[in-house]
């Protein structure tokens, strides 16, 4: 496992920790410019691939059938928080397919707005798998069965038709073979496939490209326009594709996803940049995100990206201990 530092953590004047990882830099011809450690680290994708999961869905003219628009399209590529703004969509998604909550499979889970604004739910408050992050990806699943009359009882399961569509746009988006892409199930229990690094930065330097794509026309671009016009929509509040999409002001496509990994698609350099934290945390992702921007000369001045630049670190009497600093380094592939 060829990892590099992405970056450290202090205690005092001195480095306590030090989180590894790898990155990958690529154009819109797949060609890689920059990395950090082994940029085709084998790296499950986890959320990271819901724009694309929601290629089948579009292709079939999906989002017509049903009357979603931009709103909705952005759901289906989203890990939310589970904000009021987010089930609202999702439950008007579920109705217009004819489905409920009781159709999701993804389980149920205390909304991520509460970890994020480090709150707790009040007492006795109950939530519904509509507070899933995943639940717009899934009533897109379910919508689209509903389209074409496939069984929606087991929309997960690998060898259903969806998930076969799936699979095949993935690889052709990433320009892998599908025996090329291991299996796992994911935290909503979907399937999730196993990417080279490099391979899931240039599925987002196509995301992010200007005019149609060679083999999915407008699709990706509907796509792209959803999500930076509605990041608030495909994240939330206090959370870095957030903040990473309003400080690319339109020009940056954005998803993190769990275990450690983050993406962008940088719309006007053609770029797709994805991250891999060795030990699956956001500690040291979200510096490294911030000065891998940095390096590359992307990161405007007073951006909204400083609180994840260099976190600092307290203890429980509110004294601070120290920080995490990116250690990241890019070299020219």
């Amino acid at each position: 496992m060829n990892v590099a530092p992405l970056a450290e953590v202090t205690r005092g004047d001195q480095v306590e920790s030090i989180h590894f990882g790898a990155v990958a830099v690529v154009n819109t011809r797949g060609e890689l410019l920059y990395q950090a450690g082994d940029p085709h680290f084998l790296t499950f994708t986890r959320s990271t691939i819901k724009p694309f999961q929601a290629l089948p869905f579009l292709r079939a003219g999906g989002s017509a059938h049903f009357g979603f628009g931009s709103r909705e399209i952005a759901l289906l590529c989203a890990s939310h928080s589970g904000e009021t703004l987010h089930t609202a969509v999702v439950e008007s998604m579920l109705r217009k397919a004819g489905c409920d909550e009781h159709h999701l499979q993804c389980g149920c889970h205390v909304p991520l707005h509460y970890a994020t604004a480090n709150t707790q739910p009040a007492p006795g408050v109950s939530f519904t798998q509509v507070h899933n992050n995943c639940s717009g990806k899934h009533a897109g699943f379910l919508a689209y069965c509903r389209q074409h009359g496939q069984p929606v009882e087991t929309y997960l399961d690998p060898l259903h038709p969806l998930q076969k569509e799936i699979r095949s746009c993935l690889a052709d988006v990433c320009g892998v073979a599908e025996t090329g892409m291991p299996v796992g199930t994911d935290g909503c229990s979907a399937p999730n496939y196993a990417l080279p690094l490099s391979r899931l930065a240039y599925a987002y330097a196509r995301l992010a490209q200007i005019g149609p794509d060679p083999d999915y026309g407008e699709l990706t671009g509907q796509l792209y326009a959803a999500m930076t016009s509605h990041p608030d929509l495909v994240s939330g509040t206090g959370r870095i594709d957030l903040a990473l999409m309003k400080a690319g002001q339109g020009d940056w496509v954005a998803k993190g996803g769990a275990e450690g990994v983050q993406v962008i698609g940088i719309r006007s350099k053609g770029l797709g940049i994805a991250l891999k934290a060795a030990d699956g945390g956001a500690r040291g992702l979200q510096p490294a995100t911030v000065a891998v921007l940095s390096q590359l000369g992307l990161l405007p001045q007073g951006s909204v990206l400083a609180p994840w630049a260099h976190p600092q670190l307290f203890n429980l009497k509110g004294i601070r201990i120290g920080e995490v600093r990116p250690a990241v380094q890019l070299t020219k592939a």
